[in-house]
């Protein structure tokens, strides 16, 4: 059994785990490492993240926003990162966090989720095309990861509800 659920401070070890996991991957992030918890919980929006938990009461994987700007006009524009536990992968934890995570930037009027995806993360493409999102481009050789330079695929879901009347 699957349940999401918000966020808290209690999930933090297993959140920055799990954050950590897609980091060694090498195909997640430019990060290296995750941060310490207080940075973590400070920079995303506490009422657009969300954890994935088992059965078992194990998080299986983490989804959460920041604001794309403090600029008034991108108020309603998000960036988000979805993150799921090695071994819970290819078992829908993934899409049932972006459904929860649709229905609650939708509710919390916000028009625009956006994230940028490496090309050689197959999983998190099909991932996020799965809940909605289209390619609108890639950013070429846009930042250098342990001395390589990477693409990254731009992509978004705009709502069909918030914020665009």
């Amino acid at each position: 059994m699957l349940t999401i659920r918000p966020m808290t401070d209690a999930d933090g070890d297993a959140v920055l785990a799990i954050y950590q996991a897609g980091i060694d991957t090498g195909n997640a992030t430019f990060e290296t490492a995750a941060p310490p918890w207080q940075e973590f919980d400070t920079r995303r929006m506490r009422e657009h993240r969300f954890v994935a938990e088992g059965g078992t009461g194990q998080v299986l994987g983490w989804v959460a926003c920041i604001p794309f700007s403090w600029r008034h006009a991108y108020r309603g524009v998000v960036e988000h990162a979805v993150y799921i536990h090695p071994e819970a992968r290819g078992q829908g934890v993934g899409i049932a966090l972006m459904r929860q995570l649709i229905a609650s930037t939708e509710a919390g009027g916000i028009w625009t989720l956006q994230s940028g995806v490496f090309p050689e993360n197959t999983a998190s493409l099909a991932l996020h095309r799965a809940a909605g999102f289209r390619q609108i481009g890639v950013r070429e050789r846009v930042g250098c990861l342990d001395g390589v330079w990477r693409d990254v695929v731009l992509v978004e879901r705009r709502s069909t509800i918030a914020g665009l009347s």
